[in-house]
């Protein structure tokens, strides 16, 4: 229903900021938007229901501005494509836990899948760049609203960019599971070199028993 989008994404949101602009004491601001990428789709690429989706989004933004009384550069604005964490799988929002979704990242950081995406059109490239955990997301907001320097705090646009202003390490997920899909391999190869002769003479006795 794009009228819930728009009231969860926006009207919550506007009610947030506002409310943290009357206690008199806010000093930066961060919101976590939607990818540049992502919100280039909605027009020909994703169905008319999600507009309210994208408008509520830019609701927010606008109210985060304006909680700091206009001035941008005292607000983060975080922009991922998708966001993974946690233990559970989801449809309704979609949802993706830590492992799989920090293999996903780390297969879609190499070179081959980033030309493919630079190079594709729409939910195809949206699909193809890698998502980002939820710590990183986290961390990028926490920085920007504990940056006592002044600094132009701007606009996270992407995983590269939210993992590098995060200091989040490089994730490996995908080495991770391969190094234990390796160790349990060598696990099941020293567990049948001990076993599997093992039940082949079991066998060969009740072969041999059945023929006296």
């Amino acid at each position: 229903d794009p009228d819930i989008l728009r009231k969860g994404n926006g009207d919550a949101n506007v009610a947030a900021f506002s409310s943290a602009a009357r206690g008199g004491k806010l000093q930066r601001a961060a919101y976590v938007s939607v990818g540049s990428e992502v919100d280039a789709c909605k027009e020909n690429w994703l169905p008319e229901f999600f507009q309210g989706y994208f408008d509520g989004k830019i609701m927010a933004e606008k109210a985060a501005i304006d909680a700091m009384g206009g001035d941008a550069k005292k607000v983060c604005i975080v922009k991922p494509t998708f966001i993974y964490g946690g233990s559970d799988f989801g449809l309704l929002p979609p949802r993706v836990n830590y492992e799989y979704g920090a293999g996903v990242e780390e297969l879609l950081m190499l070179p081959p899948f980033k030309f493919l995406a630079d190079n594709t059109p729409g939910l195809i490239k949206v699909a193809l760049r890698p998502p980002v955990c939820v710590d990183s997301v986290a961390g990028a907001c926490a920085t920007a609203v504990m940056d006592e320097s002044g600094a132009d705090l701007g606009v996270l646009d992407g995983t590269d960019i939210i993992n590098e202003y995060s200091g989040q390490p490089k994730s490996t997920g995908l080495t991770d599971a391969l190094e234990w899909s390796k160790e349990k391999g060598i696990e099941f190869y020293d567990w049948a070199k001990v076993e599997v002769p093992k039940a082949v003479d079991a066998v060969q006795k009740k072969v041999d028993e059945a023929k006296k």
